[in-house]
């Protein structure tokens, strides 16, 4: 039998790994898109894309907790939480380089 790890998770904590929460901002940026989530369009799109990364990495986190000490009842449940907040993480990182991209071809367009 394997002994259980208790409280760390590798050498990086769990906060390492969380994007931070969008709740409870409801500041509007220079723009006019309200940051809350709540509204339509890309502001609302984009803040509902990030609390759910942070739901996905938020479930990873207790399957690699519950695995680490020997209480998840099913180890694949626990690898596929952790391969899905990475694949996710992967995911938006590529979004924000293309993002990034954009901006930077739509600053440099003369006109």
């Amino acid at each position: 039998m394997i002994p259980a790890i208790s409280g760390v998770i590798g050498p990086l904590g769990a906060s390492e790994w969380s994007v931070g929460s969008l709740s409870g901002s409801g500041a509007t940026n220079a723009g006019g898109v309200s940051g809350s989530g709540s509204g339509g369009g890309f502001g609302g799109a984009l803040a509902n894309a990030l609390n759910s990364l942070e739901a996905s990495q938020a479930n990873a986190t207790s399957a690699a907790q519950a695995l680490a000490t020997g209480q998840a009842a099913d180890p694949t449940k626990a690898i596929t939480a952790v391969e899905n907040a990475s694949l996710s993480m992967d995911f938006a990182a590529q979004i924000r380089n293309q993002l990034n991209t954009a901006a930077t071809t739509i600053f440099s367009t003369q006109v």
